[in-house]
């Protein structure tokens, strides 16, 4: 089935496409895609793809999530997902965990290394699976070296917030406001603004609590959904007295 899958990405593929992609994640020498190859298939083709595939065993799902190529890692995950959530319509907890764990080691060895494929699988693997259980995972994720694996700790509590739970978001934002990078502060910034949508003074007493340690774009991300004057006026920081 694995020779079948490859065929499909042959035919999909598209040249043109794969050098605007390779150009948009980054994949140049010292950039955070460096060495990351694009066959230039658009996610909803992809997305096909997963479903007429997703009966590939985890050893085939670690070929493609050990390949270079970005379309095969990312189906890989979509294929993932769409296991996860069978095993969780079925309430097998035994399977959810092998996911979780496969998941979590293909992490580790940064095989989920780009934006997309974090933001895309995390929410529904990690956090999912850690909704009802201990979260000592993601703070020790939050403390990585690696950027993909603080970038899953923090998208991971997208599942709580969605149920009103904030409490994990907002402990492990505080972790990653010294984060240098770029990509961990889009990210931090996009779940504080999902805790602002649901709960505005939340969200206020964490900018207020933080607000001199919070990196420029983690802010902008946040307080994206404020009113023109209000956020003109959490930007010029110095004008804040509270």
């Amino acid at each position: 089935m694995l020779n079948k899958l490859e065929i499909k990405l042959r035919e999909k593929s598209d040249v043109e496409k794969a050098k605007i992609l390779q150009r948009f994640f980054k994949t140049g020498k010292g950039e955070y895609g460096e060495g990351d190859i694009f066959l230039g298939i658009v996610v909803p083709e992809q997305r096909k793809i997963a479903k007429e595939f997703c009966d590939l065993d985890t050893s085939d799902l670690q070929k493609l999530l050990d390949s270079n190529v970005h379309e095969k890692r990312l189906i890989a995950l979509l294929i993932l997902i769409k296991k996860y959530e069978g095993a969780a319509k079925q309430r097998d907890g035994d399977v959810k965990k092998e996911i979780f764990d496969f998941y979590l080691k293909n992490a580790s060895k940064s095989n989920i290394n780009n934006w997309d494929l974090v933001d895309l699988s995390a929410p529904n693997i990690v956090g999912n699976y850690l909704i009802d259980k201990n979260k000592d995972i993601l703070y020790r994720l939050a403390k990585s070296s690696n950027l993909w694996e603080k970038r899953i700790s923090v998208l991971a509590t997208f599942a709580f917030i969605r149920l009103g739970e904030f409490k994990d978001s907002l402990e492990i934002s505080k972790i990653l406001l010294g984060d240098l990078h770029d990509l961990i502060h889009k990210s931090v910034g996009w779940m504080l603004r999902e805790i602002g949508k649901r709960d505005k003074k939340i969200l206020e007493k964490f900018l207020k609590e933080n607000y001199r340690q919070i990196p420029r774009t983690m802010l902008r991300y946040a307080i994206e959904k404020f009113p023109e004057t209000e956020r003109k006026k959490w930007l010029n920081r110095n004008s804040l007295h509270f």
